[in-house]
């Protein structure tokens, strides 16, 4: 294990968030804004509570969920797409920097974003609506266990792209609509019952479910099926990576 590389990677991504940071922090934060005060401070007190729950507060996990998770992806997949753009893949490629490594650098860094942008939102969030959280450290974890999952996933979409275009395909027209349907704004509970078995199908169901467990101890799942489809995906990113390591797909074209 090389630490140094590791650091290198790391530090020279956390730098350009930085230099970015109107975008990278900033917009992110206030668009989710917007949703407290709207969905949350206007609609929601007009609003009945959802399982004993202020519908402003009710909607606080599953509006961090849908930043998170936009932002580890394109983090993720920014960040290793840009070397490949440039051409400096062939350096890293070429020194003596394993794959672990680079995938520590790049991911954790995305991850570190992620995690950084949620915990401003729920600051922010306290200043539109009140609300507590009952298990802040199931919070924290999956706050980190998402970042990193979907960090994992933005880098196999940053390696899998072939132009900038790509880089917003699967985030705009595959996990925001996901996110939304996933029970970001209502429990699935309130869905028919056929259409509420067909979103058991959406994995962002159970992110956002157990995250809001966290909150309030409400869910639409149990929090342990939850947690496990999270490990799930992780795993198969990290396998899925692996084999393009071990392949070399798409990261020497």
């Amino acid at each position: 294990m090389n630490p140094y590389a590791i650091r290198a990677i790391y530090r020279f991504e956390m730098a350009r968030t930085f230099r970015t940071i109107v975008q990278s922090i900033a917009a992110p934060v206030i668009s989710t804004s917007l949703y407290f005060i709207v969905f949350g401070a206007a609609i929601g007190s007009r609003m009945a509570k959802i399982d004993g729950v202020s519908y402003g507060a009710f909607i606080v996990p599953g509006l961090i969920m849908l930043s998170i998770l936009t932002e580890s992806i394109s983090n993720g997949s920014f960040g290793i797409y840009m070397p490949k753009w440039s051409g400096t893949i062939y350096e890293m490629l070429s020194a003596p920097v394993s794959a672990v490594e680079v995938v520590l650098g790049y991911v954790g860094a995305a991850a570190s974003k992620s995690v950084m942008l949620g915990t401003i939102i729920l600051i922010t969030a306290r200043l539109f609506v009140p609300f507590e959280i009952l298990h802040p450290f199931w919070a924290l974890a999956f706050l980190v266990l998402t970042s990193i999952t979907f960090s994992l996933f933005g880098f196999i979409l940053g390696i899998w792209a072939d132009g900038f275009e790509k880089l917003q395909i699967v985030p705009l027209m595959v996990i925001t609509p996901l996110t939304f349907l996933g029970g970001s704004f209502y429990s699935i509970n309130m869905l028919p019952p056929l259409w509420a078995k067909i979103a058991l199908f959406n994995p962002v169901v159970y992110l956002v479910s157990g995250f809001r467990w966290s909150f309030y101890g409400i869910s639409d799942v149990r929090v342990g099926i939850s947690l496990g489809m999270t490990l799930l995906f992780m795993l198969i990113c990290l396998g899925v990576i692996t084999l393009i390591f071990r392949t070399g797909w798409r990261m020497k074209t």
